[in-house]
């Protein structure tokens, strides 16, 4: 296969088909998604069959347990994809929604109207069900898209690209409105993500390693988050037991998310107190702290950290602690080190509460909540794509709204400038 010229005839199909997805009515859109749904219902046996090529071929291959059960699609799997679907379809259509209109003083109205971004390139690893999930999101926001899957899941995506593809055509859109790439060749990617003629956005959903590359040599604007390196803060003036219950929720409700708390930063007026109570919770719970110096000194038993660990996304049972000197240092700290994805502040005091939401520099900042809030889904979004952390364009979780761009309209009466 010539990958160039393959990937290059995809993204002339999807441009062309992003126009027809972008006048198409919501009802037809939603169409598409509910008739996607009844195709995967009907192809159970198909999907099974594929997902078992893909899981002996993994293992094979040697992949391990994990990615193993990332990859399977197992019956509750499909139902979720299913259950998905439908949920999609119900959310609130973004497309043409025209806000802040008003009067200048020539005559004129002046607003925004929401539109589709256009072409959306996706890129992500494992899990066939993300093929579901962002084909639905990109076409319910009017827009079409390229999805490159793991080579480990080939047999799964064609297979799920099927059913969407039933779905479309069910709807009257054309069928190459979501294109899964069907080659597992390295340099599709490479194509993908420099074809700024033909895609208007790429979303990476992977690993570090992909989304350094990914944002180092695309040439066409990125979506994306590098690290979770998130942080609470507890001040000297929380509430000891609310600070305590959001800390271990923050860290111990699960350990393999991007926004769990990878640091926990505590006032030195409170920290004897705190950190006494907070370490028998965690111990509790087989996390390991690792701790700076004034830290070591009220609890000598736990590890030293060292300047990497204040960097550090763990995704595991490790939790990096440091003793600061109040509110100052906190957002000193967090905005050396933190990744820009998700800060807590743990008080009682709106002032300073107000100060650390304007002074943290990062895509979700809270007040008494725990960090694992950051999410589409628990922010009212129905659904996201993932997470961003740039500052231009979406930030923080991405939905429907951040698969989607503004443009001026204005309504004149015969009005000329003067």
């Amino acid at each position: 296969m010539n990958v160039a010229a393959y990937m290059t005839e995809l993204g002339q199909q999807a441009r062309a088909a992003a126009r027809e997805v972008a006048r198409s009515s919501t009802d037809v859109r939603n169409h598409a998604l509910s008739a996607t749904a009844e195709a995967l219902d009907g192809a159970r046996a198909e999907l099974a069959q594929a997902n078992q090529k893909d899981l002996e071929n993994g293992r094979a291959n040697g992949l391990d347990a994990a990615m193993l059960d990332r990859l399977e699609l197992t019956p509750a799997r499909i139902d979720t994809m299913i259950e998905g679907l439908k949920q999609v379809a119900t959310l609130p259509d973004p497309v043409g929604e025209i806000t802040d209109m008003n009067y200048r003083p020539s005559g004129i109205q002046v607003g925004k109207m929401r539109v589709p971004l256009g072409v959306i390139g996706i890129i992500y690893e494992s899990r066939p069900n993300v093929t579901v999930e962002a084909a639905s999101l990109c076409l319910k926001s009017g827009n079409a898209t390229i999805l490159r899957g793991g080579s480990e899941a080939i047999h799964s995506n064609q297979a799920v690209a099927a059913c969407i593809a039933q779905g479309l055509a069910a709807a009257g859109l054309p069928e190459t409105a979501v294109q899964v790439v069907e080659t597992t060749d390295r340099d599709a990617v490479g194509e993908l993500i420099t074809m700024p003629q033909y895609v208007d956005v790429i979303v990476p959903r992977g690993g570090k390693g992909l989304i350094e590359r990914i944002s180092r040599d695309a040439k066409v604007p990125v979506i994306k988050h590098l690290d979770g390196v998130c942080h609470v803060y507890i001040d000297s003036h929380a509430d000891p037991e609310k600070a305590i219950k959001v800390a271990v929720n923050a860290k111990t409700h699960r350990y393999g998310t991007c926004n769990t708390m990878e640091t926990l930063l505590v006032d030195q007026e409170i920290a004897e107190d705190i950190l006494t109570l907070l370490a028998a919770e965690f111990d509790a719970k087989g996390v390991e702290l690792r701790g700076c110096e004034r830290t070591l000194k009220i609890l000598p038993g736990i590890v030293a950290a060292t300047e990497d660990d204040w960097h550090e996304e763990y995704l595991a049972p490790i939790l990096a602690v440091r003793v600061v000197d109040g509110l100052s240092g906190a957002i000193d700290h967090i905005n050396r080190y933190s990744s820009q994805h998700t800060e807590s502040i743990i008080t009682e005091n709106y002032t300073r509460a107000r100060r650390f939401l304007t002074e943290v520099d990062s895509s979700s900042v809270m007040v008494n909540a725990s960090t694992r809030f950051a999410d589409g889904f628990e922010y009212g979004l129905g659904a996201e794509i993932g997470i961003s952390t740039d500052k231009i364009h979406a930030r923080g979780p991405v939905g429907l709204h951040g698969l989607t761009s503004q443009k001026y309209v204005v309504f004149g009466d015969g009005h000329v400038r003067a």
